[in-house]
């Protein structure tokens, strides 16, 4: 059994929401809260949410984490 991390991130549009959310309905709980940044190269907000999930598998860094 291992737990997984991930750290999504988008820019501050409803994209990020969809990404969370579908992660959510996959099994994966929020870690901690969402953290914003100005991405001054690009003038927009980024936003991040990290996520774990409990996995019945040793982790492997080729895991494609998105897929678990």
């Amino acid at each position: 059994m291992s737990t997984l991390y991930r750290l999504l991130t988008e820019d501050d549009t409803s994209a990020f929401c969809h990404k969370v959310s579908d992660a959510l309905a996959k099994g994966w709980v929020l870690h901690g809260g969402p953290v914003m940044s100005f991405d001054a190269a690009r003038g927009v907000m980024r936003c991040g949410q990290a996520v774990t999930k409990r996995v019945d598998a040793d982790y492997a860094p080729e895991m494609k984490l998105g897929e678990q």
